[in-house]
């Protein structure tokens, strides 16, 4: 460490990595990279947030998963990092799911319908009404603070506010929870309609109008643009997310059409028809 061109001397890291460090996350994972050696299913690291997932359809499956959780313990308690199994959570997903028990250091795991992960709530039905009213939540708090706070109400200060503060809890990882329910989007749009009547100087005008003097889009066509972008950055090779696990190319035998046209599939529920890679081929 260097303050004002004095630095510490130099002392030996036994274990861990530095708290609150850029490096942090990334030396943390390189601490921990044999953590899925031997691992059959499928796992996901970030940091010190770790899943583990797989299909079950018999009794072998469900070994198989608990086997991998054993694993895990072993690894755990010869690198004397224990995991924590009060915050070890189990979700089922799906209607034929059998729900079968698991277990961490002899204790059973509790079984949960929704969890916060990297902060975004995830529901076993996949559905994200509760994420809505968790960002509706926040949003509307941090709008009635600086509603309550700012005395001097300038246009330019509370559009600085609202992008930087309020939005921004309205747009975090849109693409992965965007809604389709029409109460859930009335309910997101609610709060910009509610900070377009905090600028007086246009609060008679209707809300597409006070979008359209204040240069805002409609959070859904902000959705939409998300959503856009997002593809853009897959097809291009700009993002971490494999092309091929999200869409596929129309192969044309005739001249008509153009190569970078997306397959769209043919889905039978109305979850998966809103999902990301259904709901983007029209648009």
């Amino acid at each position: 460490m260097c303050i004002r061109g004095v630095k510490s001397s130099w002392i030996d890291v036994l274990s861990s990595v530095p708290q609150g460090s850029v490096l942090g996350p990334i030396l943390f994972l390189i601490c921990i990279n044999d953590l899925d050696f031997d691992i059959r299913n499928w796992i996901f690291k970030f940091a010190d947030d770790t899943k583990i997932f797989s299909r079950i359809n018999n009794s072998l499956d469900s070994e198989r998963l608990q086997s991998n959780l054993l694993q895990l313990i072993i690894w755990s308690e010869e690198w004397q990092m224990l995991f924590n199994v009060n915050k070890c959570k189990v979700m089922h997903i799906g209607k034929q799911n059998q729900q079968r028990q698991y277990f961490m250091h002899d204790q059973c795991l509790e079984v949960v319908c929704q969890e916060k992960d990297l902060g975004i709530l995830i529901s076993n039905n996949f559905k994200v009404s509760q994420q809505c009213q968790q960002a509706y939540n926040k949003a509307s708090r941090i709008l009635g603070l600086i509603n309550r706070t700012i005395e001097y109400k300038h246009t330019d200060i509370l559009l600085r506010l609202y992008k930087s503060l309020v939005r921004l809890n309205l747009e975090n990882c849109i693409v992965s929870w965007s809604p389709h329910y029409k109460k859930d989007k009335i309910l997101i749009e609610r709060i910009q309609k509610r900070f377009t009547r905090m600028i007086l100087s246009i609060k008679e005008f209707p809300y597409e109008v006070k979008l359209k003097k204040l240069g805002l889009w409609s959070l859904e066509d902000q959705r939409i643009r998300a959503d856009l972008i997002e593809v853009y950055k897959i097809i291009h090779g700009l993002s971490t997310v494999n092309f091929s696990t999200v869409f596929e190319y129309i192969k044309h035998e005739k001249t008509r059409g153009h190569p970078l046209e997306l397959n769209k599939n043919q889905v039978r529920t109305d979850l998966r028809q809103h999902f990301f890679s259904e709901r983007v081929i029209n648009t």
